[in-house]
């Protein structure tokens, strides 16, 4: 399998990533309401993962197509 390598897996990951990335500047510069924004996008980021996961996009989804290794 692809061990999580799906368009759902990237998307979730990089929308999370985004918001560790704000949330971190945010805490570091003193801004709370940024942190807890950004927190909330890392919520979304998992949310649209399941979303796109039962969307069929996940690995073994009906819409997923695994790109092959050489």
């Amino acid at each position: 399998m692809g061990h999580g390598n799906s368009p759902a897996a990237w998307t979730a990951v990089v929308i999370m990533l985004v918001g560790f990335a704000i949330g971190t500047l945010a805490f570091f510069l003193d801004v709370p309401w940024i942190v807890w924004a950004s927190a909330g996008l890392v919520v979304v980021g998992l949310v649209v993962g399941l979303v796109l996961k039962k969307a069929g996009y996940g690995v073994g989804g009906h819409r997923y197509v695994p790109k092959a290794h050489n």
